[in-house]
């Protein structure tokens, strides 16, 4: 997995731990691997952000959100939207893909386990709710398009599932 960040000021990563991510509100910022990149310069601080799609809605919201806790924690911000490399599903952190089960969402599998769930209708995408395999895909696109909706068999509970992006 892709996890780590490159160029962060240590004193900067409490701070954007705390921005959420707006579509997932239990999934921090660093825990999507959208932070690319977050230094000081001059007391300015300078950070690099990916989005999970192009065109992707929330990144005009994660941007002021940055900014606005930056700025409460005493420093001037600019944030650059960055598309290479594109954001991949190995960015997000372990701790990420937890939260995103705890929360009720399918975290993304590897590429080629994620081509036959949503290809070849291949039950290996785990139910949060039960931990189940016996799960079925009901729709290409959940409650974004970065997810797919599907239904547990077991318990009957449908859920989305984070695509896997590479």
């Amino acid at each position: 997995m892709i996890t780590e960040i490159q160029n962060i000021d240590k004193n900067l990563i409490e701070i954007l731990s705390k921005v959420s991510d707006p579509e997932i509100p239990v999934l921090s910022i660093m825990d999507m691997g959208v932070v690319r990149s977050a230094l000081i310069e001059n007391g300015n601080v300078k950070v690099e952000i990916t989005p999970t799609y192009s065109g992707c809605p929330a990144m005009d919201v994660i941007g002021d959100d940055i900014k606005k806790a930056l700025k409460e924690a005493g420093y001037e911000s600019e944030i650059e939207l960055i598309l290479h490399p594109a954001w991949t599903t190995d960015w997000i952190t372990p701790r990420g893909r937890k939260a995103l089960e705890d929360y009720g969402i399918a975290a993304p599998l590897e590429a080629e386990a994620d081509k036959d769930v949503l290809l070849n209708e291949k039950r290996l995408v785990k139910c949060p709710q039960c931990g189940s395999t016996n799960t079925k895909l009901v729709s290409q696109f959940g409650s974004t398009a970065c997810k797919a909706q599907f239904q547990c068999d077991d318990c009957h509970e449908p859920f989305d599932y984070f695509k896997c992006l590479k």
